[in-house]
């Protein structure tokens, strides 16, 4: 990100919930374009929630969402055609349609998807309830990431996979941020791996974020964050 431009996602004193009930509180996060920005925290500390109020899908009750320096108050499915792509928790394929047909409902070009998971190649005419899960999460990546966004929120991508799969989304992630230019917020389990490919980190414990810093900084911090935010005790009641 140049000096002059402004961040592709900004997050200015975000406080959001559910109903009148505020779950992360003060929220301060900033994307730059080609930036991976991982957001990690222990169950319950408000990450999904943070994703939610980012994407749209939860009004705020306080502070403002900035995209392209701009504040906004849309929905998801506008700030989506605006250029930004949310993988949720839940693999969000079309399980009666083929991945082929997954693609094209999502107006990717099937080249696109190939590039980054030519694994699936040989999987296009498979319904997506037949594939593993492995490859339902490389479909919906790249479903999200061949629409070339200018922004991409994921919540946990790796939930429940085997090591090389996780290997494989996080590569492309990075490789959309480094050639794309697409600013990303990766929530993350695999703490170790997230820190393997983030530039920043933001570390939320019970609703707020309370360490911030480059990747490079915090690798050399592991045990103390994991020790201090990352246990189910640093976690509190929220989202």
């Amino acid at each position: 990100m140049s000096a002059a431009a402004a961040p592709v996602l900004e997050a200015v004193g975000v406080t959001a919930g559910y109903g009148a009930q505020a779950v992360v509180h003060d929220v301060h996060i900033v994307v730059g374009a080609g930036e991976v920005v991982a957001l990690l925290g222990p169950n319950g500390a408000g990450k999904t929630t943070t994703l939610l109020a980012l994407a749209g899908e939860l009004p705020l009750l306080a502070g403002e969402v900035r995209l392209d320096g701009a504040a906004t108050k849309a929905s998801l499915h506008r700030r989506a055609r605006n250029g930004l792509s949310f993988v949720t928790e839940e693999r969000s394929v079309f399980k009666s349609l083929s991945a082929l047909d997954n693609l094209r409902v999502g107006d990717v070009q099937p080249g696109a998807a190939l590039k980054l998971f030519p694994e699936l190649e040989k999987r296009l005419t498979v319904r997506g309830g037949l594939l593993s899960g492995g490859e339902q999460q490389m479909l919906t990546l790249a479903r999200a990431l061949g629409r070339q966004p200018r922004l991409l929120l994921a919540d946990e991508l790796s939930l429940g996979l085997a090591p090389l799969v996780v290997r494989r989304l996080l590569e492309a992630v990075r490789s959309a941020a480094d050639e794309q230019q697409t600013g990303v917020l990766l929530v993350e389990q695999h703490v170790r791996k997230a820190l393997q490919y983030a530039d920043r980190v933001y570390v939320m414990r019970r609703g707020r974020i309370e360490l911030s810093g480059p990747a490079s900084e915090m690798r050399g911090r592991l045990a103390e964050i994991e020790d201090s935010y990352l246990t189910s005790s640093a976690a509190g009641t929220a989202g």
